[in-house]
């Protein structure tokens, strides 16, 4: 059975034209993930189609740190793939968040997960990022807001089912 955001954002899902994926484990996370969706959508250039609830995780490659708050969004943008990724990174760094260790503490993330069906590899941006499929802390917020997706012949629910994701849990607010 579907939940009421997962409702809502099947019938968003045709008019999309990026996914993002947040996270923060640094301060008021909750707070940190409101703030940057706001920042992200105060751009004429970025509407907000559908939203994730938000969810617990464990950290992710660098263990020795807080747990994380994380959520998606699809979006609808004027940007380029490369300016929406200087717009992500301007909300990152408006917002304190500091490069300094790779998987690390941070107040804000803010990846490029999908655009379109594009696939760039360059140095700055790779798209679709290539770690979707092995996140759970990714994948189970995604489903919320993009339950009919599909990434190399896999639907979401069969890579979430392909890994242990009981680490990633919903907040109530």
């Amino acid at each position: 059975m579907m939940s009421n955001s997962q409702k809502k954002a099947s019938q968003a899902i045709e008019a999309f034209d990026a996914i993002l994926g947040l996270g923060s484990n640094v301060g008021n996370k909750i707070a940190n993930i409101d703030d940057a969706i706001a920042r992200l959508a105060a751009s004429d250039d970025v509407h907000i189609n559908a939203r994730s609830q938000n969810y617990r995780s464990a950290p992710w490659g660098v263990l020795d740190q807080d747990w994380f708050v994380n959520s998606c969004v699809l979006i609808t943008t004027k940007l380029t793939p490369h300016e929406l990724l200087a717009h992500c990174q301007s909300v990152e760094r408006d917002m304190g968040r500091v490069r300094d260790h790779r998987w690390g503490p941070r107040v804000i993330d803010v990846d490029i997960l999908t655009y379109g069906t594009m696939k760039i590899d360059d140095p700055n941006l790779v798209v679709p990022h290539p770690l979707i499929a092995q996140r759970g802390f990714v994948l189970v917020p995604l489903r919320d807001v993009a339950p009919n997706f599909h990434m190399n012949g896999k639907s979401i629910s069969q890579m979430i089912d392909a890994m242990d994701v009981t680490d990633v849990v919903p907040i109530s607010e």
